[in-house]
């Protein structure tokens, strides 16, 4: 993915560690064959972006992009002038998993956008256009994003969930944050919004935040989720989701499930400590990991965006521009946000 030409040179943020965001320049590149050249116009914030916040990287983040493209190489058949967002993962769409649409494992990635390659914090960015998803123009960019990270992944945790359990009628979201924000809405929007979703947080913010979209939350400064559960006459959920990547939050959600039940594990972190007989053989539940999600997802997640887009709004609280950065990443680590916007 080199490129030598250029068409001029632009301010990037540099994060130089220690929680310290700079600005330097970097050439514009000019896509090659197969790629797109994107002027950004949102990209997200991600709590997995905080090693990148601490430590510093070499490269621009940002892995939930939304632009126009403005210059196609050789051999592309998206326009230019169209809208879209970036898939994470450059897929190669040639190995075993791609062949079988899983994309979000492919096992010969070509790239990471934000992380191994420059990313959405920049003015333009270059990506391969097998990883662009062109979208109807009338989606506010700062909306697009939420078909990354927000539907996206939060879609595939429900889905991978009804793989094992076609019927869903109750569930526990550990965490909530932007990514529990998601697993919520997908969870009205693909099992109906009478769902009775509980979502548990120390964060009173998001939690005030949840019960707007429909949740019941379960403050954990003041309460269990089991003390909440049982006040409600409530034996157990069907689906549990842990967002937090924490051992607790796993555990907790673990127990609350019905039998049978399944417990999703999105957020990366700590451990989660099995009985093998008496929490999965005797009780017939279900243990699942899942990544990302599908680049195939995007396209039932964009009609779900244009029919829902007031109700999905909500998860975004706070817009800032690329030169106020630093000030966005200090508030959305301090937890007191939704889903926090970068736009340019």
């Amino acid at each position: 993915m080199e490129n030598t030409s250029v068409i001029g040179t632009m301010t990037v943020p540099v994060f130089a560690g220690g929680g310290r965001i700079e600005y330097g320049e970097k050439e514009i590149p000019v896509p090659g064959p197969g790629q797109l050249l994107l002027k950004v116009k949102a990209n997200a914030l991600c709590g997995s972006d905080r090693g990148q916040f601490e430590h510093g990287t070499s490269v621009v983040p940002g892995h939930e992009a939304a632009g126009v493209v403005i210059a196609a190489g050789a051999g592309t058949a998206v326009r230019e002038g169209a809208h879209g967002v970036v898939f994470l993962m450059d897929f190669c769409g040639s190995c075993r998993n791609c062949k079988s649409g899983f994309s979000n494992l492919c096992l010969s990635k070509r790239a990471d956008y934000g992380f191994s390659h420059d990313g959405g914090y920049a003015p333009y960015m270059l990506v391969n256009e097998n990883v662009f998803f062109e979208m109807d123009p009338s989606i506010p960019m700062a909306e697009a994003t939420m078909l990354l990270d927000i539907m996206g992944t939060g879609g595939h945790a429900v889905n991978r969930g009804l793989q094992v359990l076609p019927h869903i009628g109750s569930a526990v979201i550990a965490g909530a944050g932007p990514i529990g924000l998601g697993v919520l809405a997908m969870i009205k929007l693909l099992l109906g919004e009478e769902t009775p979703v509980f979502i548990m947080d120390f964060n009173e913010y998001r939690l005030q935040l949840a019960e707007k979209m429909g949740a019941i939350p379960v403050y954990l400064a003041r309460e269990s989720v089991r003390e909440r559960l049982d006040a409600m006459q409530f034996e157990g959920v069907d689906l549990a989701v842990d967002t937090s990547g924490r051992t607790v939050a796993r555990q907790a959600a673990l127990n609350c499930l019905n039998k049978p039940g399944a417990l999703v594990c999105v957020g990366h972190g700590e451990e989660l400590h099995l009985n093998v007989s008496g929490d999965l053989i005797a009780t017939e539940r279900t243990v699942l990991g899942s990544e990302y999600f599908q680049y195939k997802d995007l396209q039932d997640n964009h009609e779900r965006l244009l029919a829902n887009l007031p109700y999905l709004q909500q998860i975004i609280t706070h817009r800032f521009p690329q030169s106020r950065l630093q000030e966005a990443y200090e508030l959305f680590f301090r937890g007191d946000t939704g889903k926090v916007i970068i736009e340019q």
